[in-house]
């Protein structure tokens, strides 16, 4: 046996042509198995996710956002969480190739990487109540 049930949905069975097993909401692995850390992707989409659909300058929340780089990449910046923000065309083009600095303008919130634990909780819609001492929440 690789797992032991901790915790189980209520009501719920996994059946087989001989055995009803109670559906797992929570196993423990009795043998560990090497995963691999997992990294979030940087990509348009999990930016706008981290940082709430919001513009980071002004606060304005909409669908139709860009990506800005806090420090241009004229200027050297780069493609990195802690260098990209959402932010809104009128933003965007008020900042233009310059600094938040240089252009008078401050960041609601410092970009940065965000913790995987956190990306699972936010697509889920619903945290199972036993689950909460297993993320770290």
């Amino acid at each position: 046996m690789k797992a032991e049930l901790v915790s189980k949905r209520d009501g719920i069975l996994v059946r087989s042509v001989s055995q009803k097993i109670p559906y797992p909401s929570i196993i423990r692995l009795i043998s560990y198995i090497r995963i691999p850390f997992r990294k979030i992707e940087l990509s348009r989409r999990n930016i706008h996710y981290r940082d709430n659909s919001c513009c980071q300058y002004c606060g304005t929340k909409t669908k139709e956002l860009t990506i800005d780089h806090v420090i241009p990449k004229s200027k050297g910046g780069e493609d990195s969480w802690e260098n990209l923000v959402s932010a809104c065309k009128k933003c965007n083009n008020k900042k233009a190739d310059r600094t938040p600095e240089e252009a008078g303008m401050k960041l609601i919130r410092k970009p940065y990487r965000p913790n995987y634990i956190l990306f699972i909780q936010r697509y889920m819609s619903t945290l199972n109540e036993d689950w909460k001492p297993y993320l770290f929440l």
